[in-house]
């Protein structure tokens, strides 16, 4: 009895395969228990992905990175606002002025004293001065402020929390916007074929055909021209990375779709009666969802790199709002890169260390959706 229960449940589920005798021996015991239960496919996903060590390595760096960025200015002393001014960084000094200035009547005619002599009062006006800093530009490292200063002697270690806020954002949501269009697009290529294929392909082919930099720096150039405020400017950035990168998303989609329409069960769902909207939306896409995923994680990287490179160009978040790349760009003084790397290399740390860990968890996930994996 024990051999044909074990025959049956063999035959209808899939067993990761072992690598040593024990394992065999411990999974066909699991099977001959009655209180033994199959691994769903999200389970068997999971599973396959924390086995590989890179995958928890880019998991755990990816979280410090949003615990550091999202509530490490909670803790700063610098961190009032975003832009990180401190509200006492100026010495403000008062001077008092003393000015004689004549006095006229309502009609606008001198006002004369008792000798018939013009008459004057005094006005007393207050000038604040601001040049003073209490920061040094430039400041090196120190208790104060562990990363120093930069050269408007704002508090570094601040702006990269701030910074990371930022970058990492704008990354999320470039990728869920490129998804969206991208499969939206790659969707009905891929379902209804002909010549809708053909058009949006040759669309695609445009886009790719694009020369993305120069055409940035064209736009970059237009809203400088336009005066577009800084906090305006960030979405701007955002529409424009989306508008040049879904093209990547929707080849994914619309290859998948050509080869999963013509699976039985699609068959069925058309036999069925069901919607063009139901089929898609419902059936294909589900199944694309793997392959968006790995794509989605790996394209996070990507859209962060592409920040710091825009950033370096002028082209991407000006300041007075940090990103890291942008923190990068600001030193471009042969000077300060030398004799600061306070000032840049914590943020080029940051950028390295994001990109590697969208990159190890999108190369576990591949592997973990992988059937075929035996990692």
């Amino acid at each position: 009895m024990n051999e044909e229960k074990l025959d049956s449940l063999q035959e209808e589920t899939v067993v990761e395969t072992v690598e040593t005798e024990s394992e065999m021996q411990t999974v066909q015991e699991g099977f001959l228990s009655d209180n033994v239960k199959a691994l769903s496919p999200t389970q068997l996903v999971v599973k396959r992905f924390f086995r590989s060590k890179l995958s928890i390595v880019g998991l755990v760096l990816i979280i410090g990175l949003f615990l550091f960025s999202f509530l490490g200015p909670l803790f700063s002393p610098y961190g009032e606002t975003e832009i990180d001014y401190e509200t006492d960084r100026m010495n403000v000094v008062v001077t008092e002025f003393t000015y004689e200035v004549p006095m006229y009547d309502e009609f606008g005619s001198p006002v004369l004293d008792e000798n018939g002599e013009q008459k004057y009062e005094s006005i007393i006006v207050y000038q604040m001065d601001k040049t003073q800093k209490k920061v040094d530009d430039h400041a090196l490292p120190s208790a104060e402020h562990w990363l120093g200063t930069d050269a408007d002697g704002m508090d570094v270690l601040t702006r990269i929390m701030y910074g990371g806020r930022i970058s990492l954002t704008i990354s999320f949501i470039v990728v869920f916007m490129e998804v969206i269009l991208g499969v939206i697009l790659g969707g009905i290529a891929g379902y209804f074929g002909k010549w809708v294929d053909t058009l949006i392909m040759r669309i695609v082919d445009i886009f790719n055909c694009l020369p993305t930099l120069p055409l940035m720096l064209i736009i970059g150039a237009i809203l400088d021209a336009l005066g577009i405020k800084a906090s305006v400017r960030i979405y701007y950035m955002m529409a424009f990375l989306t508008f040049f990168g879904w093209t990547g998303i929707a080849r994914i989609v619309r290859g998948q779709i050509l080869s999963l329409r013509e699976q039985e069960f699609m068959v069925s769902a058309t036999a069925r009666g069901l919607s063009t909207k139901r089929k898609i939306f419902r059936h294909l896409i589900p199944n694309v969802m793997p392959q968006l995923i790995v794509s989605m994680t790996l394209g996070l990287g990507s859209v962060i790199l592409s920040e710091a490179t825009l950033s370096y160009l002028n082209l991407g978040v000006p300041k007075p709002y940090a990103a890291w790349g942008g923190m990068i760009g600001d030193i471009k003084d042969p000077i300060i890169l030398q004799n600061y790397p306070n000032l840049w290399m914590p943020a080029g740390l940051c950028i390295v260390l994001a990109v590697l860990a969208f990159n190890f968890i999108g190369d576990g996930l591949r592997d973990a959706f992988d059937p075929k994996s035996k990692k």
